[in-house]
């Protein structure tokens, strides 16, 4: 994906607030119940590559203590599917890691294509 077609966050987390992302310890506990978790289907080398990268791309401040969560590690995200003004799809994670079928996604993406 280019570059200029991606949005990161920064840590006041505004973009995350706009859309109605919150915080998983604020999520409803009877909610949580439902959620069916999956870990992703990648190989050994796939994963070593996932755990190399990681620490590198998560946001942790510099002013953080010892034993301290970063914010960051708290939020829920989601993922959408946009073209022009307009949202395709959205999807919102109920907990981290809780995420889409990636093959539905990328099929409403190639569609619109």
């Amino acid at each position: 994906m280019d570059k200029e077609q991606m949005f990161v966050d920064d840590y006041s987390f505004d973009a995350y607030k706009a859309v109605g992302f919150g915080r998983f310890d604020e999520v409803d506990k009877e909610a949580v119940k439902s959620v069916k978790m999956t870990a992703p289907d990648l190989g050994f080398g796939e994963w070593m590559s996932y755990f190399s990268i990681v620490g590198k791309i998560s946001p942790i401040p510099k002013d953080m203590k010892f034993g301290e969560i970063p914010q960051g590690v708290l939020r829920t995200g989601g993922t959408f599917v946009v073209q022009g003004n307009e949202v395709l799809y959205q999807w919102t994670d109920t907990v981290p890691g809780n995420h889409p079928v990636i093959e539905d996604v990328v099929k409403i993406a190639t569609d619109a294509a």
